[in-house]
């Protein structure tokens, strides 16, 4: 069980580094330096780290490759082929899905507090 201490010490620490990772990620992902993120360098920053997270080189990643960043409930959702993996191209479709929920003016790009919203924070997970 978790004390009242362990809860407010992961509250405090979600606080401080929600806003400031929004704004490094924007930095550190932003190729274009125009201080937003559009999907082309959001997919190119995802295809990064699924390569980085499939060191077996099989192309797939499993539950365990994934390291949290879906759940099984996820996961699930975004196989189609039932397999227990995603290909890049599954992996590229959560994160498209992710970025489109975490743009809600459609405007084609996200910005530091867009990324801040719960919506942004899920996408973030995708990428780091």
């Amino acid at each position: 069980m978790l004390s009242r201490r362990s809860i407010a010490l992961a509250l405090t620490l979600a606080v401080l580094s929600g806003p400031a990772w929004s704004a490094s990620a924007v930095k550190m992902f932003d190729t274009d330096n125009d201080g937003t993120l559009d999907l082309a360098e959001v997919k190119k920053a995802a295809s990064a780290l699924f390569a980085k997270l499939d060191p077996d080189h099989d192309g797939t990643l499993d539950a365990r490759e994934l390291r949290g960043r879906l759940t099984a409930k996820e996961l699930a959702a975004a196989d189609p082929d039932r397999d227990g993996t995603l290909t890049l191209d599954e992996y590229l479709s959560v994160v498209e899905q992710r970025f489109n929920a975490a743009n809600p003016d459609k405007d084609g790009t996200l910005d530091a507090k867009e990324l801040n919203s719960r919506a942004g924070r899920a996408l973030l997970r995708l990428l780091r």
